[in-house]
């Protein structure tokens, strides 16, 4: 059973606004790939677009590129270590989807392979193609399509973190095969009511 939920896309960029370690998947011509991604951040909200690095030699770029769409999942602590293998491999030679068993949906409405089982949120992406960049940078820009998240940690434009969903926290790459989960939430107060 999936306890994922459609995700308003005025409130998409809240689910990597806080830089989450992200899994990109692509697909085209038959073929699929996944890898991580440490760098990406919303940079639009109406309509939602986002900006993630996706270096230009990398067989996700290719795929991404020739197919004008890219999924983004974010995975919980419970995926730490399938985050780190799919980050460090190439899929030119090998499905790591079927390598490392992974079950994907297809986006809504642009088809793309995405995660949920271990993850907390995903957002399918249509590319937004920049001719004078392509051969120059690594950032790709991406209009969010559809969107997604697990009840359990992110509901009405908000993400929930407690005990009960440890395992859907988000992770932060630091270098090396080093993560730090999403940690305690401390709630602020309206400097007006001090006194």
């Amino acid at each position: 059973m999936s306890h994922f939920a459609e995700v308003a896309l005025h409130h998409a960029s809240r689910l990597i606004n806080h830089g989450p370690t992200v899994l990109v998947t692509t697909a085209h011509g038959g073929r699929r790939n996944i890898m991580a991604a440490a760098w990406s951040m919303p940079v639009e909200f109406t309509p939602p677009r986002i900006a993630v690095v996706i270096d230009k030699k990398t067989y996700t770029r290719e795929l991404a590129a020739a197919s004008g769409a890219f999924g983004i999942c974010i995975p919980g602590a419970g995926l730490v270590d399938l985050t780190y293998a799919v980050g460090s491999t190439s899929g030119r030679d090998e499905d790591k989807f079927a390598r490392h068993g992974l079950q994907a949906r297809t986006g809504p409405v642009l088809g793309v392979p995405l995660l949920e089982q271990g993850c907390a949120a995903w957002l399918e992406c249509r590319l937004i193609p920049e001719r004078h960049a392509e051969d120059a940078y690594d950032t790709c820009f991406a209009e969010v399509v559809a969107a997604a998240a697990d009840a359990r940690i992110f509901a009405n434009g908000h993400w929930r973190y407690d005990a009960g969903n440890a395992e859907l926290q988000t992770i932060h790459h630091l270098g090396g095969g080093n993560f730090v989960c999403g940690g305690k939430v401390v709630q602020a107060r309206s400097m007006s009511l001090r006194a």
